[in-house]
C-alpha cells in the first residue's frame, strides 16, 4: 500500500495530537482554556524570536514602555547577548534570554510573554548558578543584576552570591545522582 505523505504536516504537531490523548475528554470550555494558552505559547515564542533577532541586529524599538521593548531596549543597552546556552551536564543546562558579564557583574534578563501567572525567579537564579559552574567563577566574587520582563514592567533581584552557591550545590548533588542512576540501569 502507498500511504499518503502529508508533506504539510511533516515536524507539526496537531492540537488535537493521539499522544496528547487527554483532550478527548475536555468539555468545550477546557478546549477553549486550551487551546488559548497554547495560542499564547505559540505567540510567545515568536515574540522570543524576533526579539533575539532585534537583539543581535542591534535594532532598538519604539519605546511604548511595552514588555517587549524594555526588554529589547535594555539588553541593548546593556550590550548583552541574546539566548545565551548554559551548560553543567547533559542533565542541567538551559538557554538565557539574554546575559552579559563584565566588570564582575553577570545580568540575566528574561523575557515571559506567553503566559498568564508571574514568571519565578528561580529560572534566573539557575541560569545565574549555571553560569558560574560553567565558567568556574565563585559566586560570592561577583554581583547579580536579574531581570523578568513581564506585564510591561520588569521585575528585578540581586541574590547574594551564597543564595547562588546553595543552588550550585543542589545542581551538582542532583547531577551525580543521575549519573548514578543511569549507571545502575
Amino acid at each position: 500500500m502507498n500511504f499518503n505523505t502529508h508533506y504539510e504536516i511533516k515536524d507539526k504537531h496537531a492540537f488535537l495530537s493521539p499522544s496528547k490523548h487527554y483532550w478527548i475528554n475536555w468539555d468545550i470550555e477546557k478546549l477553549r482554556t486550551s487551546f488559548k494558552n497554547a495560542q499564547a505559547a505559540e505567540r510567545g515564542t515568536r515574540l522570543h524570536a524576533l526579539a533575539a533577532e532585534c537583539i543581535s541586529l542591534g535594532v532598538k524599538l519604539q519605546n511604548n514602555k511595552t514588555t517587549l521593548s524594555m526588554y529589547v531596549n535594555d539588553a541593548l543597552g546593556y550590550k548583552m547577548t541574546a539566548e545565551v546556552p548554559l551548560f553543567y551536564s547533559s542533565n542541567c543546562f538551559g538557554h538565557a534570554d539574554a546575559l552579559s558579564f563584565n566588570r564582575k557583574l553577570l545580568r540575566i534578563f528574561d523575557l515571559k510573554t506567553g503566559t498568564v501567572s508571574q514568571g519565578s525567579m528561580d529560572q534566573l537564579l539557575i541560569y545565574a548558578a549555571l553560569f558560574c559552574l560553567e565558567y568556574h567563577i565563585d559566586p560570592r566574587t561577583i554581583k547579580y543584576d536579574l531581570r523578568i520582563y513581564q506585564f510591561d514592567k520588569a521585575v528585578c533581584y540581586e541574590p547574594s552570591g551564597e543564595e547562588i552557591n546553595e543552588i550550585m550545590d543542589i545542581i551538582i548533588e542532583l547531577d551525580t545522582y543521575l549519573e548514578e542512576m543511569k549507571v545502575e540501569e
